[in-house]
């Protein structure tokens, strides 16, 4: 068995306080760089000039136009806020009521139903729609049609088959209304980030000797007692100078080098793509995160880091990203979690402390320590540099 200490949000704060205690102090002239990806996992990405050119066949004319988001009105509306998805929602039920709302007034106005009749006299002429005198019954009647209230008071008669057809429609339509907005509904409630907010990771990295060489190390864990099944770990390195980056999403533990490369003839290539061995506590592709583990990658030849050393570390332009996936045991949704470490970030010469314990016949998580660190005798030179040494 596995007991969790710490778990509550305010244990949670006290932890990050006392990692940011127990870190040395570093330099903060190069906080403000550029990062893809924040600390809490979102893509740091701002996208301009988002345009379709559709050149046409005689006049040759380019007329440029913002709809691709509207190609996918689903999507577009889960990714909205909830205020803004609410607005949606209000507006697609009025402007139906309302635009049904007029079409059975006009049947009505075009029957001669909304004529004054004499209560003691002749009746007339049986009505499309009994109890509609006005645009505000047909209003009201619309909104029992499509809610299907039924208060009673007005129906459709045989009178009318157009009547008839209109209804039907309306009915059609609202059931479409109710199965988006409840399809747009359910997907933002069970969306996969709500899962990987539980997911944490260390706030700082470190490097420091393991089985006698230098190795990049970052702790990650798990908050809630549902498993996560087939988790992976991907690690990318970005470097500043790259324009874009694309995250692979391959079910294996590696290490991605993501970087600006020059080739022999002076072609420029902005994502330069290089595969590194990544290891793990377990030796294995996958993780088990029934506890909190230490995702390690040794630094050797053909590592980015190989040739970096603890001064060149903190002048480098470059940002290791890691992505966490797996699939939820309860839902079986597939979810993804991301951070990153900037040079600021990554701490030389500390490891992390052990965090598990045994205590009464099980084993103990203290998430009150899970980002401390302790300094290490470790040379500032870097794995080239002590390799040759």
């Amino acid at each position: 068995m596995l007991a969790r200490k710490g778990l509550l949000p305010d244990g949670f704060l006290l932890t990050r306080l006392a990692e940011d205690r127990n870190q040395p102090n570093r330099g903060r002239s190069r906080s403000q760089r550029a990062r893809f990806i924040t600390k809490t996992g979102s893509c740091n990405v701002a996208h301009k000039n988002i345009r379709e050119q559709q050149r046409q066949s005689r006049s040759h004319i380019r007329i440029f136009f913002q709809g691709r988001f509207l190609q996918d009105v689903f999507t577009t509306m889960v990714d909205l806020k909830w205020q803004h998805s609410f607005l949606i929602f209000t507006s697609a039920f009025l402007c139906s009521w309302m635009l049904f709302a007029m079409i059975w007034w006009l049947l009505a106005f075009a029957h001669g139903d909304l004529e004054p009749r004499d209560p003691g006299g002749d009746p007339g002429p049986v009505p499309c729609v009994t109890a509609i005198h006005s645009f505000t019954s047909a209003f009201l009647f619309s909104i029992e049609v499509q809610v299907t209230i039924g208060f009673g008071g007005r129906m459709v008669t045989e009178e009318c088959p157009l009547a008839i057809t209109v209804l039907i429609i309306q009915n059609i339509v609202g059931l479409i209304i109710n199965a988006v907005m409840l399809g747009c509904v359910f997907m933002k409630t069970a969306q996969a980030n709500r899962r990987a907010e539980t997911l944490i990771f260390s706030r700082n990295a470190v490097i420091a000797p393991r089985n006698g060489r230098p190795t990049f190390m970052f702790r990650v864990g798990d908050l809630r007692k549902s498993m996560i099944i087939s988790a992976t770990i991907q690690l990318q390195v970005s470097d500043g100078r790259a324009s874009r980056f694309r995250a692979s999403l391959t079910a294996q533990l590696r290490l991605q080098v993501i970087r600006r490369t020059v080739t022999a003839e002076g072609e420029v290539i902005p994502v330069a793509q290089l595969d590194i061995q990544v290891e793990n506590p377990l030796r294995s592709n996958g993780i088990f995160l029934v506890s909190p583990l230490v995702i390690s990658h040794t630094i050797e030849r053909g590592s980015p880091l190989y040739e970096l050393s603890a001064q060149a570390l903190s002048a480098e332009d470059l940002e290791i990203i890691v992505i966490l996936e797996g699939v939820v045991e309860t839902t079986g949704i597939t979810m993804q979690a991301r951070t990153s470490y900037t040079p600021e970030e990554i701490l030389w010469g500390r490891r992390f402390v052990s965090i598990i314990s045994e205590e009464d016949g099980r084993y103990c998580v203290d998430y009150s320590k899970f980002g401390n660190t302790v300094p290490v005798r470790m040379p500032l030179l870097s794995a080239k540099e002590l390799d040759q040494s």
